[in-house]
């Protein structure tokens, strides 16, 4: 009988391909072993496990849910439950009660929507203490507390916090996100309404999980955490991260040119992401390297970084921006359902806008906007299964129209 080693192939699972056409990346079983391996070090290490419960959410043939969802919770003997639908996630969680989720940053920003509407409409006294749990979550945040906040923070975790943690299921230890960019600000949000935060960073060529935040290192909501154990990262010269260790695929299926371009003789995996190792080794991430927007006078812009402040404005649902090798920056904006058939409707984007512009710098400004004629989508294909945007699919629909805003 054959036996099955730590260096054989497991599975193929192909890229997303934000970016162009999806490759297969050749997973083998030490990937996935280091990959689950790192994870149940997180998780002993900062909250100890005992029985614990995943909802899962995303397509098992992602990356991100084949190891974080799947492999991860059946080497912990965990229960995993699998949620019906997006319209009954937020029910699927009240009656799972899961102590663990695995979820894309799209889905913490339809719920974080969510919660403003609720509180919203719930009227003073809940508005009052929205308003103090993130001030008090702010100040905690920057490590400048107040003595004077400790009264009203047991108020908030006797009332707020604890409808919060109710719609969550209760006992909730950790939320993790990863897939795509998280606006720090999303992050933060959860963190004040005292659910703990981690976001992760990783990708399909390792496993895919390089790195997560944890309370042990120090949360910090603009970065993804120090790598996870037994891998190693460094910065090359360009600011591109790389990776080294047993998580990073062997190759691409049958795709020599593209393994030879990523994978160094050394085993260094070329990650495609721009970014750098804090004070403190955690890797901050400042965008993709192919997805900066280089404009005319030669300027670096960080599209993710405007585009996740853009999408927290409550008028708008999804956003591209748009401007490589151009004067200045425009986007392609989705407006929220709610929105979408309001007569001021172009009004109330413009100013959205001017908001998300007051906190921008003179070349992140966006000048002008249009108008997308349906949202993104999987089955429009401008999504990929994680929700991050297919920017080579949305410009083959949409590029003349965001030409022409430069000609007007």
């Amino acid at each position: 009988m054959q036996s099955v080693g730590r260096k054989d192939l497991a599975c193929i699972i192909y890229t997303s391909g934000t970016g162009g056409a999806p490759r297969g990346v050749m997973q083998h079983h030490g990937s996935i072993l280091a990959n689950c391996a790192g994870a149940a070090d997180i998780i002993s290490t900062d909250f100890g496990w005992d029985d614990e419960i995943f909802l899962s959410f995303l397509p098992a043939s992602h990356a991100y849910e084949h190891t974080g969802g799947q492999h991860f919770p059946i080497g912990l003997g965990a229960q995993i439950y699998y949620a019906e639908s997006l319209e009954k996630l937020a029910a699927n969680i009240e009656e799972v009660r899961p102590t663990i989720m695995v979820v894309v940053p799209r889905l913490f920003e339809m719920l974080r929507a969510r919660i403003l509407k609720t509180i919203e409409a719930s009227g003073g006294i809940s508005q009052y203490l929205l308003r103090r749990a993130l001030s008090i979550g702010a100040r905690k945040y920057e490590d400048r507390r107040n003595p004077l906040d400790l009264p009203m923070d047991g108020i908030l975790s006797l009332t707020l916090r604890k409808k919060v943690r109710a719609k969550f299921g209760g006992r909730m230890k950790a939320m993790v996100s990863g897939g795509a960019p998280l606006n720090p600000e999303v992050g933060l949000f959860f963190q004040s309404l005292g659910l703990t935060f981690l976001q992760g960073y990783g990708q399909t060529e390792a496993g895919p999980v390089i790195s997560c935040n944890r309370p042990s290192a120090g949360l910090r909501m603009d970065s993804v955490g120090p790598p996870v154990k037994d891998c190693e990262v460094r910065i090359a010269d360009d600011g591109e991260i790389m990776v080294r260790g047993e998580l990073v695929m062997h190759g691409y299926w049958h795709n020599p040119d593209e393994t030879a371009r990523v994978l160094s003789d050394d085993g260094w995996l070329a990650t495609g992401d721009v970014g750098h190792l804090d004070e403190s080794g955690r890797i901050v991430i400042t965008d993709r390297k192919k997805d900066l927007i280089v404009n005319d006078k030669g300027d670096n812009v960080s599209p993710q970084r405007v585009e996740g402040m853009l999408t927290l404005q409550a008028e708008i649902a999804q956003a591209m921006v748009f401007g490589d090798r151009k004067p200045y920056l425009v986007a392609l904006l989705v407006p929220e359902a709610e929105y979408a058939d309001k007569a001021d409707l172009q009004q109330r984007l413009s100013k959205a806008v001017d908001k998300v512009n007051a906190d921008l710098s003179v070349i992140e400004r966006i000048r002008r906007f249009i108008i997308a004629d349906e949202p993104f989508t999987t089955d429009n294909e401008m999504l990929t299964p994680s929700l991050k945007i297919r920017r080579h699919v949305i410009k083959s629909v949409y590029g003349e129209r965001l030409d022409a805003l430069y000609g007007k």
